[in-house]
């Protein structure tokens, strides 16, 4: 998104502050809004049968999070959870979907990032099912490392949650 874009976009949100551990939806939630990370840190998580977390994926200023549902027109199929104290913009789902049929740019940009997520997806989804927990713990880390540099802000639990 250019800045011309982006500060058309903004006029649409509206800024909300979430408290580490707070909840922005749940699994389940009809997706109204769609999200944009200002400062902090989001977690996207599902729980197992067994009450077991595990995080699908965080993002970070600047990331967008919740389009999925909100193009899917179906409930949230995680839950979304701030990290630390975190502060979003929040975008309603008609106004969001109306600005993309303005800016194809913008919406072929999504589609392109939406492409990478989902090649990651398939990727971690290989790794689960192959791969021994040393090898996955490795390729998490790295992945980590990569995106974020040597020092992680994460806890060994998530990392573990991470790695499966």
């Amino acid at each position: 998104m250019n800045e011309g874009e982006l500060a058309e976009m903004s006029k649409l949100a509206i800024e909300r502050s979430f408290k580490a551990g707070e909840f922005v939806f749940w699994e389940g939630d009809a997706p109204d809004y769609f999200y944009i990370v200002v400062e902090g840190r989001i977690k996207v998580l599902k729980h197992s049968s067994l009450g077991k977390e595990f995080i699908i994926a965080f993002f970070d200023s600047g990331e967008m999070f919740g389009e999925v549902a909100v193009f899917e027109g179906k409930p949230y199929p995680a839950s979304a959870q701030a990290v630390a104290d975190t502060k979003v913009l929040v975008i309603k789902k008609g106004d969001f979907l109306s600005f993309l049929s303005g800016h194809p740019q913008v919406a072929l940009g999504i589609i392109n990032m939406l492409g990478g997520r989902l090649r990651d997806a398939q990727g971690r989804l290989k790794d689960l099912a192959g791969e021994r927990v040393e090898q996955r713990l490795a390729r998490t880390l790295l992945m980590l490392s990569s995106k974020l540099g040597p020092t992680l802000p994460f806890t060994r639990q998530e990392i573990a949650d991470m790695a499966g």
